[in-house]
């Protein structure tokens, strides 16, 4: 039988060690903050150091566990080293989120090379950087989570993003082959498709050049993507960084290759 005790151990990560990329805002800088609260020592990593030492000290003040740390994920060796020294200093690494991410605007057609380049630098080999790195010390322990974080954009192709789309429909991939490759040393390896999403790099449609907000513009935008969907709201970086917990603990203890997409219906899939 179930009981509150049970359920609440199910979600409770005291003693865990999580590394989160993008932490220095938005649906990553949530994501730690809930891991934390759920008990996790959270590694908060960005290429952004402010930012993800106001995350760490936000959940530090809040009475969580947490530190910053500065990377690049396009770098390679950079994660491993990142882990290694988690690992090294905490003695563990039971849950790595790969949230970083970055996002151009371009047709298919016009979509520039390098701009290509950077963006799957970030986007997919810094996803496949993090995986590696953390599959290799949860194989030898033999456990652990990985969540990798895509889009709904791989489920609803859109204009203008396809760029973006190719990468994420890439970490949708690399999360199915890479949970089958570790599944037998109790590794699950997961992805989140988040539907539209009001962050620093969503915003980009409605914010000025000095780097203000510009109501009338951001209204224009979310109210037709809120009419868009069944739920008639457009998402909340709380409402990712929840199911990222459901993947992390044992709740979802098994589940490993899925695609959980929190994208208020307006992607719908088998």
């Amino acid at each position: 039988m179930e009981t509150t005790e049970s359920v609440h151990g199910a979600f409770d990560l005291t003693g865990r060690v999580a590394v989160v990329t993008g932490a220095g805002g938005g649906i990553g800088r949530t994501t730690a903050e809930v891991l934390a609260a759920a008990g996790a020592f959270v590694v908060c990593a960005d290429i952004n150091l402010s930012g993800t030492e106001e995350t760490a000290e936000g959940i530090l003040g809040a009475g969580g566990a947490a530190e910053p740390a500065q990377v690049d994920v396009a770098a390679r060796g950079a994660l491993s080293e990142l882990v290694a020294r988690t690992v090294g200093m905490h003695g563990a690494l039971h849950i790595m989120c790969n949230v970083a991410g970055i996002m151009i605007d371009s047709s298919i057609i016009d979509l520039d090379p390098d701009e290509f380049d950077r963006i799957l630098s970030v986007n997919l080999k810094g996803v496949l950087y993090g995986c590696q790195a953390a599959g290799r010390v949860m194989v030898e322990h033999g456990a652990g989570s990985i969540i990798n974080m895509a889009s709904a954009a791989v489920l609803t192709p859109a204009p203008g993003v396809g760029a973006y789309a190719i990468c994420k429909a890439g970490v949708a991939q690399l999360t199915q082959s890479m949970a089958v490759e570790v599944g037998r040393h109790g590794v699950r390896v997961n992805t989140v498709a988040p539907g539209y999403v009001p962050t620093n790099m969503t915003a980009r449609y409605y914010t000025r050049p000095d780097g203000t907000i510009d109501e009338e513009a951001k209204a224009a935008v979310l109210t037709p993507m809120a009419k868009f969907t069944p739920l008639r709201r457009v998402g909340r970086t709380s409402d990712i960084g929840y199911c990222v917990l459901y993947l992390a603990s044992d709740a979802s203890s098994f589940v490993t290759g899925q695609l959980l997409s929190p994208n208020g219906g307006v992607a719908m899939h088998y």
